[in-house]
């Protein structure tokens, strides 16, 4: 395993486990390292990188480091490290900045107007308070922008995806996988507690950082080497 992606696999477990121990001293980390809404007392800028190292449970986990396993070894075998490790953290930041600016046309639009909020049978706490209640933990930005990268590096790759008995070329597979984000942000930004929109910006992102690299080096498609 290229030596990126390993240690990136182990730093997200080894911050998985510091927080199972912590959790048995009464401590939340990702309380401290996890993404709060930037108007909340409690968000921190350097949360924009420590978010991306957190997750909400072992399956969130397990699905997100099989992903950079499965296509981040891929790509850091064709950029290198330096740019694979670039092109990671980059876009993970991105990610945490379209998901807070998707919470705060959320906070205009809906909570401005109001000094406390019902959060459920009958108890009501200070904005300030619901504020800090709007966390971003994960690496799927990440991992999104990772997808879009193998799709545009590799669009007519043939992958089987569960539950589907063919083939599917990569460029469907990821082309359909931000449809979906897109349309489950929509439609359920507020109330299935994920982070659509920051999928879509980690693949925003990605896009963007790709096109550069492309137009760069001549418009070469799939070969940018450090």
């Amino acid at each position: 395993m290229p030596p990126v992606t390993k240690n990136l696999i182990i730093i997200n477990v080894l911050f998985y486990v510091g927080t199972l121990v912590a959790a048995r001293y009464g401590i939340d980390l990702s309380n401290y390292l996890g993404l709060h809404f930037f108007m909340a007392q409690d968000f921190n800028v350097a949360q924009l990188i420590s978010y991306m190292f957190m997750h909400g449970g072992f399956t969130h986990l397990f699905f997100n480091m099989f992903a950079v396993w499965m296509f981040g070894r891929i790509l850091e075998q064709v950029w290198g490290p330096k740019r694979f490790l670039f092109y990671y953290i980059i876009c993970g930041i991105g990610a945490g900045l379209i998901q807070e600016l998707v919470q705060y046309i959320q906070y205009v639009v809906e909570l401005s107007a109001y000094d406390s909020v019902n959060v459920g049978e009958g108890l009501i706490i200070p904005m300030q308070q619901y504020l800090n209640l709007m966390k971003t933990v994960g690496a799927s930005g990440a991992v999104y922008a990772i997808l879009l990268a193998f799709g545009m590096l590799f669009p007519n790759e043939k992958m089987f995806i569960i539950p589907f008995p063919f083939p599917i070329k990569a460029k469907y597979f990821v082309g359909g996988y931000a449809v979906l984000e897109l349309v489950e942000g929509i439609a359920n930004s507020s109330t299935d507690n994920v982070a659509h929109f920051a999928h879509l910006g980690g693949m925003i992102f990605g896009f963007i950082l790709i096109m550069y690299w492309k137009k760069k080096n001549g418009g070469r498609n799939g070969t940018y080497y450090n």
